[in-house]
């Protein structure tokens, strides 16, 4: 490298670090001090970039121009504003642009007159902006009116008026009197409506099944909350891989905006395999396999099947859409199931099959309407037998979550209730029944509250010789009462086996707090029993700490619990999951 190279290069470096150095500053000082107006200049100025003391200068007049309309925006039309430049020194290395700001007294709004017209005010959910900011007497922000009218446009938009105008929208400002006058009125216009939907793309599904997916009729007032959900409903039915709703209103037609669905139909067949673990099964394997539709009218079916040491089952069934068809179907389903219960002698193969009517009622409560033929062939300690049971059911859940993997707030209730007729291909007459609560609250966004309450009991003329393991009732283990086995907790027969009990309850208290957004800590108190008279004999109580860790599917629960009766000792749990 000849000399002149070398001295390029250190010309170079020289320029570098020198443009490093000349990082310029901005201080903006406020008196008497506003952090909303400090916060405004700084945020119309921006960053100052890299300038030498020289280019600061020269941007320092437009600077203060900035610094005028930020005070402005916030009614300060009588700001006194300087600006001073500062030459770099040994503490501070960057030159900087100082902005003094006296803001004065505010423009206050004067007359304020904010209103709909047409036939938008006839509907409840259109809303005339009300902000407190925009009543007379209150300092002027133009930020404030323009968040009334993207408020009134907005609205228009989401219900249908696109024809809607402002006729007037004034702000005047008088900056000597101190006064502004808002009028601003908006002439809404007809309102737009939902007409025929169409369907398009390769769907294999009849027009009729797909128009019954459709949850509003031509003529519906425009609601783009209806487009969205019908997007969102189409989406979730488990038909399609991609949906496009687009409903343009410029291809209205008096009025009336056609509906054009774009579908793109999924794999007809998907298989599904996965592998567990949890203290109460231990490790365990899942597969599923489904047909997502059978011909044009939508019916679908598979089978699932779950294998673990102490319970082993299959489950088959086929789904016929009703109406609505995304939130009511009929389905026919049969299993085959083969548990060891509460690691005892207590063994049991059942086999159930019979039809299940599903359905979403206007309240929002999932329905469950079944007629089950179970057969049960069972072992408990020395004795056995065989379980027939012909049981028409009804089953009510009701989830309300802000989360369906995660929930920070929501509460599941769950109501379930089975009877069979001695005679009526029944060995013997039971009513059996079984409620869930749970709720979850958060507070603070790190204090999390969780409950569990749970009660079961069966009403038989028969019990200790007809009713099989299968509608006995046990407690404990992960989520039952933590710190004793799975399904240990249970009446014994004079031989010391457990033998499940008439009756059942159990409940739960947990705080949780959360270090990370994906790490908690949790502390608990669990109490339950199973038994056979309606004298509550003492419940078992289990207390403990452990880890929760938010993974993709839901929590994973690590549960340290100490049972405090019958000299119990330290158990691990582990389970995973949604906690609602």
């Amino acid at each position: 490298m000849t000399y002149s190279g070398r001295l390029s290069w250190g010309l170079l470096l020289l320029a570098a670090s020198s443009t490093v150095w000349a990082q310029s500053e901005l201080l903006v000082r406020v008196k008497p001090a506003n952090k909303a107006l400090k916060a405004n200049i700084e945020g119309y100025i921006g960053s100052l970039g890299e300038r030498d003391e020289e280019a600061l200068l020269r941007f320092s007049r437009g600077a203060e121009e900035q610094a005028r309309k930020a005070a402005q925006a916030l009614g300060y039309y009588q700001a006194q504003i300087d600006t001073e430049v500062k030459p770099p020194t040994d503490k501070d290395k960057s030159p900087q642009l100082i902005i003094r700001v006296e803001p004065g007294e505010p423009v206050r709004l004067r007359n304020v007159t904010v209103r709909i017209e047409g036939p938008a005010t006839e509907l409840k959910a259109f809303r005339i902006p009300s902000s407190s900011a925009l009543r007379a007497g209150e300092p002027l922000n133009h930020g404030h009116y323009e968040d009334a009218k993207r408020l009134i446009q907005n609205q228009a938009s989401r219900y249908g008026f696109f024809r809607g105008q402002f006729t007037q929208q004034q702000l005047a400002v008088d900056p000597q009197a101190g006064v502004a006058d808002i009028d601003l009125v908006y002439q809404s216009g007809p309102r737009y409506r939902l007409g025929a939907v169409t369907f398009s793309g390769d769907s294999p599904l009849d027009d009729d099944l797909l128009q019954r997916m459709v949850s509003f009729k031509p003529g519906t007032p425009y609601d783009s909350q209806l487009i969205a959900e019908l997007n969102n409903d189409l989406q979730s039915s488990g038909y399609f891989e991609g949906v496009r709703v687009d409903a343009a209103p410029t291809a209205a037609v008096a009025e009336d905006i056609p509906v054009a669905v774009q579908l793109e139909i999924r794999k007809p067949r998907t298989m599904g395999l996965g592998l567990g673990f949890s203290t109460d099964v231990g490790p365990r394997g899942k597969a599923n396999w489904t047909r997502h539709w059978v011909n044009p009218q939508g019916h679908s079916y598979g089978w699932e099947t779950e294998l673990s040491a102490p319970r082993q089952n299959v489950g088959l069934w086929y789904d016929v859409p009703l109406d609505p068809p995304l939130t009511d179907k009929l389905r026919f389903a049969g299993g085959y199931q083969n548990e060891e219960i509460a690691g005892t002698d207590t063994l049991s193969k059942l086999l159930t099959v019979g039809p299940e009517w599903h359905s979403k009622l206007p309240s929002g409560w999932q329905r469950v309407i079944s007629l089950k033929y179970q057969r049960e062939e069972y072992k408990l300690g020395d004795d056995s037998g065989l379980s027939n049971l012909l049981m028409p059911g009804v089953s009510f859940s009701y989830l309300r979550s802000d989360n369906r993997i995660d929930p920070h707030n929501g509460y599941r209730l769950q109501f379930d209730l089975q009877a069979a007729k001695e005679g009526l291909l029944s060995d013997t007459n039971l009513l059996h029944g079984n409620v869930l609560l749970k709720g979850l609250t958060t507070l603070g966004e790190n204090h999390r509250f969780l409950a569990r309450v749970q009660f079961g009991g069966s009403a038989t003329n028969g019990y200790q010789n007809n009713i099989p393991p299968s509608l006995r009732f046990f407690a404990g283990g992960d989520q039952s009462v933590r710190g004793y086995d799975y399904q240990s907790l249970s009446p014994k027969n004079s031989d010391g086996d457990r033998i499940g009990g008439r009756y059942m309850v159990a409940g739960s208290a947990e705080y949780q707090y959360s270090l990370t957004e994906k790490w908690r800590v949790a502390t608990f108190i669990d109490q339950g029993n199973s038994f056979n008279s309606l004298e509550l004999p003492r419940l078992k109580t289990g207390v403990g700490f452990g880890v929760r860790w938010v993974s993709p599917v839901g929590p994973l629960r690590l549960d340290l619990a100490k049972a405090l009766d019958d000299d119990g000792g330290i158990r691990l749990h582990f389970s995973m999951g949604p906690e609602l």
